[in-house]
Order: C-alpha cells, then structure tokens, then sequence
C-alpha cells in the first residue's frame, strides 16, 4: 500500500500556519496579502504554505489581476478525511482496503460505463455530472498497474485509447487523487484516496 501518498497528505496538514490559513478561509475567500498581514508573515511565506496546501488539494487559487485569492477545496477535505477513515477501518476488518459495492452501486456503475463508453472501449465524450465522471475516471485508472511510475508521456498514450483530450482528463486524474503527480512521474494513489462516487447524490 501506498502509505507515503497518505502521510504527505496529513503532512500538509500537520503545521500551524497552515492550520491557521484554513481557518481563516474557512470564513471565505482571501487574499495572499490579506493572509500574511492575518498571520503577521510575508506574503512569500504564505505563497510557500498555500503551495503545499494547493498540492494537498485542501485550497483552491484564482488569479485577478495581480492578486492571488484563495479559498478551501470543500469536497476535497471531506474527500480526504473519508479516505484516511476507510484506510484505517477497512485495514482493521481485513478487507485491504478494497471497495465492494452493493449491488445498486454496481448497477449504477454499469450503466454509466455503457452509456458513455463505445462497443470498442473509446470514451464518447466526458459526463458533465460529477458522478458520472468519477465513474468514467474510476474505470480507465483501473487499468493502469499499481505501484508502476508512468512518465508523463505514457499516461498521455494511455489516455489517448480512450479519448483525444488527454490534456483535460490527465488533470481530471489529478484533481480527483486517482493519480499523483511529481516531477513529472505519476503513479496511482491508494485506492483509499480517489474521490468517492458513491457517496454523491
């Protein structure tokens, strides 16, 4: 099992002006400059915290102007919580870690897949609904090995059999922590830590 992917997860966390930075965007969206001035540290501090918490996908960024404003990655935070209690319940049951699904998800599951994949196994196109999407997602990263490093080039080809904006759906990996990315090596994260379908409306 992947257990670096989790630690580095709660290593972001485990600071307290990071800490302090979601508390305070808790309240709403801020400022870079507005954080530090808060905090009582430079802005180059805070852009050196946010970078580590934007790799943990816990903040989101937008750029206005010359300003960087952040705020928290709400489904991401309960995403991650829910993958640090599965790991460590499901590995006390003995079931490592592996999902099972009830017959109704698995119905759900099929369907999708039917619906949006070909006879052939090309991707028509990307669903809209999130649901439906992690579906998709959960489905093409199934097929990659775990524990193998892909270059950046590979995974693209890898994409590629299934649909041609492999640009989109790389970053749709990454957003939904079906893979991590670094220096430009990916590798499959613990099956804990994709972003759970099932309990979407």
């Amino acid at each position: 099992m992947q257990l670096d992917k989790l630690v580095n997860y709660h290593k972001a966390l485990a600071d307290p002006t990071r800490l302090k930075m979601l508390l305070m965007l808790a309240e709403g969206e801020l400022n870079g400059q507005v954080l530090a001035e808060k905090c009582f540290l430079s802005t180059a501090t805070i852009t050196h915290h946010a970078a580590k918490l934007r790799e943990a996908s816990l903040i989101n960024e937008r750029r206005e102007k010359n300003m960087i404003f952040f705020s928290l990655n709400h489904y991401f935070i309960k995403s991650n919580a829910m993958a640090t209690y599965d790991f460590i319940y499901k590995q006390k049951n003995g079931s490592g870690g592996t999902e099972r699904l009830d017959d109704t998800n698995k119905r759900m599951a099929e369907s999708v897949i039917k619906n949006f994949m070909t006879s052939d196994g090309k991707l028509k196109h990307v669903p809209a609904q999130l649901k439906k999407k992690l579906i998709v997602l959960e489905h093409m990263v199934q097929q990659l090995e775990q524990g193998r490093h892909y270059s950046e080039k590979e995974i693209n080809e890898f994409i590629k059999a299934y649909h041609d904006d492999f640009a989109t759906i790389r970053r749709e990996f990454i957003m939904h922590q079906f893979l991590y990315r670094e220096n430009e090596i990916y590798e499959v994260n613990p099956r804990e830590m994709w972003a759970r379908w099932e309990t979407l409306a």
